[in-house]
């Protein structure tokens, strides 16, 4: 048992050891105590500053302006069709977002209405309600790729008499639940009956199903839990408590989301590093904090678990895996930039709870440049909550300067010079602490059978002045093959796409193949990490392969990718993933990113020859981090002994395009193969 979950397990032992009458008694009135009052609270919702409602408004009345979201049979029907998982997924999405919009705005304007009053007497509201009852009258809220009980039956309908429980059972159950809290007196004036059926709809698809099964494979009771347990134990967590009015069963449902929230705390490493990435921190991680904060105010002393050692960590994953912006290292199926709004303020909250400023001037960072101190696809209930907080309403709308900037003066205070996560083997070092000014190398060492996981085991971005030039693609949309047996046909998954070496052939998926003998210098001089990543690739592919990653400070700065290795193919190959222009020649190569940030790439052209391909992007999930396009620079090894080495060394550059070299444009059009490389 991992020193969390042993933490966990002491800290709930009395909840678990306590009579349901108590545990009922304990939890009595619970919507009275979350800290989010409904809309007939005015003093609250009247106190948002003026420019934070008059977004909410002018989103609510975007929204009044077209037509709402259909969920159709035909799209949820076309992952079993052709794969296709957006159609749907996107539409439920959209609808929610909807809902949470109007809701917001219904509550900071307070309108309201009898049930006789006209068409137009409280537009936001009567919209809100359509948008709630159209998620009621679908027959499943869950997507169609999770509903293993419809395609068991070779089914392209789901059952509504036998619901599956996942991730968008859960969101539409939480939205239900928050419209339900905050509108409700508006509600019971102006539609009699709605919240009833808003009930029994949470009971039949999310709680009922909760209690009645308990070998859902999201639990993670087998050790493999990941995101989905603390999204959905938050959801059933919220509904229970502002949904079930039975004390003795709402106290049954608070011990279940416990004893199953422990699957998930084994999980984390003491490092607070998560395995699955930035963008499911926030779906993860920060789901299991406000899980945390909901307990302590239901429950008291009894329920408030938020001393825990493991979640100081925990909080600063964000702020460690930072680039500049909205730019961060992105592992596995991670996108590098965080371009849908995130719920900031939990990471305020926590900041000020654990003593950590400098978390907290980087959640206000976040918020503004987002343009969001409330985003409602974040999540109803986050949105509700940080409007309700007015420190953070103040910190988002203050005029003053956000605390971020360049050059070298520590006016970014969540940036460290280094932060090393020993448990994920990711090593993330800048030239300067506290700004995103000049070299910042990120390396992973790890497995191939991590959360998310792509063939990365090695790889390694560098970004110059805050923008990453060499990067790690990402995720593309997801299909109903992604988390099936042809995941690594997906070309962004695989390891000829990641900046690692190709001994003769690629790495392999599993946690067997990984790395070993990781050690890392961690110093004012430099930083860095060495691996023996041969672990990696099919057993007899290569004996030995170390690979060297450090970033060198000082007046010349430099980051440099030593690999030394033995064994291997006929053609040794070292890739390398660059985003922006590349021009290249003998022993040089120079990318320079949209942003104008540069970075000129060197090494001894007697050790290798060089060559490009330039992959077009058309997938939504890629081009909103890069652009419509990437290149790939692919160094071949001229040494053919069984032996050889290679250094790479990166440097803040200029373009300067000269005699026999060759700009990646000039690849562009040519075709490429299956594997992605052109023709």
């Amino acid at each position: 048992m991992s020193a969390a979950a042993g933490a966990w397990a002491e800290h709930f032992a009395a909840v678990r050891a306590a009579p349901d009458e108590g545990l009922a008694a304990l939890l009595a009135g619970p919507a009275a105590r979350i800290g989010v009052p409904d809309a007939t609270c005015r003093a609250v919702w009247e106190a948002v500053p003026e420019p934070l409602r008059e977004r909410v408004r002018a989103d609510a009345d975007e929204e009044l302006a077209r037509p709402a979201p259909l969920l159709t049979a035909g799209a949820w029907a076309r992952p079993f069709r052709d794969g296709s998982r957006a159609a749907y997924e996107d539409a439920a999405w959209d609808l929610q977002e909807r809902v949470s919009r109007l809701v917001l705005a219904a509550v900071l304007t307070g309108e309201s209405a009898d049930a006789g009053a006209g068409p137009g007497a409280c537009p936001y509201l009567d919209a809100a309600i359509d948008g709630l009852v159209a998620f009621a009258e679908t027959s499943t809220w869950c997507w169609a790729p999770h509903e293993r009980f419809a395609s068991a039956r070779g089914e392209f309908v789901p059952d509504p008499d036998d619901p599956f429980l996942d991730l968008g059972a859960a969101e539409v159950a939480a939205l239900f639940a928050w419209a339900d809290h905050a509108l409700g007196p508006l509600l019971d004036r102006r539609v009699p009956g709605l919240r009833r059926r808003l009930r029994r709809e949470v009971d039949r698809r999310v709680l009922l199903p909760f209690e009645r099964r308990r070998d859902w494979r999201w639990i993670g009771a087998d050790g493999g839990a990941n995101n989905w347990n603390p999204w959905i134990h938050g959801a059933v967590l919220v509904s229970a408590l502002l949904l079930c009015e039975d004390g003795t069963r709402r106290a049954g449902i608070v011990r279940l989301v416990v004893e199953g929230l422990g699957h998930y705390v084994a999980t984390l490493p003491d490092d607070g590093g998560i395995d699955e990435g930035i963008a499911y921190w926030w779906v993860g991680a920060c789901r299991l904090l406000e899980i945390l904060d909901l307990l302590a105010a239901v429950g008291g002393p009894a329920l408030d678990a938020r001393e825990l050692p493991l979640l100081a960590a925990l909080l600063r994953y964000p702020q460690r895996m930072h680039r500049g912006g909205d730019r961060y290292v992105n592992v596995g199926d991670a996108p590098a930039r965080l371009t849908v709004g995130q719920p900031w303020w939990v990471v305020f909250r926590w900041g000020g709870l654990l003593g950590q400023p400098e978390t907290r001037a980087h959640a206000v960072a976040g918020a503004r440049l987002q343009g969001c101190a409330a985003p409602p696809r974040a999540g109803l209930g986050r949105a509700l909550a940080a409007l309700a907080d007015p420190e953070w309403c103040r910190a988002v709308a203050d005029d003053g300067p956000a605390p971020v900037g360049g050059g070298p003066d520590p006016v970014a205070p969540w940036l460290a010079r280094e932060s090393w996560l020993a448990r994920l083997q990711i090593l993330v070092a800048r030239e300067h602490a506290g700004s995103h000014a000049g070299l910042a190398l990120a390396v992973k060492a790890g497995h191939n059978g991590e959360h998310h996981n792509h063939l990365d085991v090695g790889t390694y971005w560098v970004a110059a002045d805050g923008e990453p030039l060499v990067v790690d693609v990402g995720r593309p949309t997801y299909t109903a093959q992604t988390f099936g047996p042809d995941r690594y046909a997906a070309w962004p998954m695989r390891s000829d796409w990641h900046n690692v070496p190709e001994p003769g052939c690629g790495q392999r998926p599993g946690p067997g193949f990984a790395a070993r003998d990781v050690r890392v210098e961690l110093g004012a001089r430099e930083a860095g990490m060495t691996a023996e990543i041969g672990g990696a690739y099919p057993p007899g592919a290569v004996a030995s392969w170390v690979r060297t990653a450090r970033l060198v400070r000082g007046d010349t700065a430099y980051v440099e990718v030593a690999d030394r290795w033995e064994g291997g193919g006929e053609h040794v190959v070292i890739r390398h993933v660059l985003a922006g222009d590349v021009v290249h020649g003998p022993g040089r190569a120079t990318v320079t990113g949209p942003g104008g940030a540069s970075l000129e790439m060197r090494w001894d052209p007697a050790e290798a020859n060089a060559d490009v391909v330039v992959r077009p992007l058309d997938d939504p999930q890629l081009t909103g981090s890069w652009g419509s396009r990437l290149t790939r620079l692919t160094l071949t090894a001229r040494s053919r002994a069984g032996r050889g080495r290679l250094a790479v060394r990166w440097s803040l550059g200029q373009p300067s395009p000269g005699d026999g070299e060759k700009q990646n444009s000039e690849v562009a059009a040519a075709p490429l193969n299956k594997r992605g490389e052109h023709l």
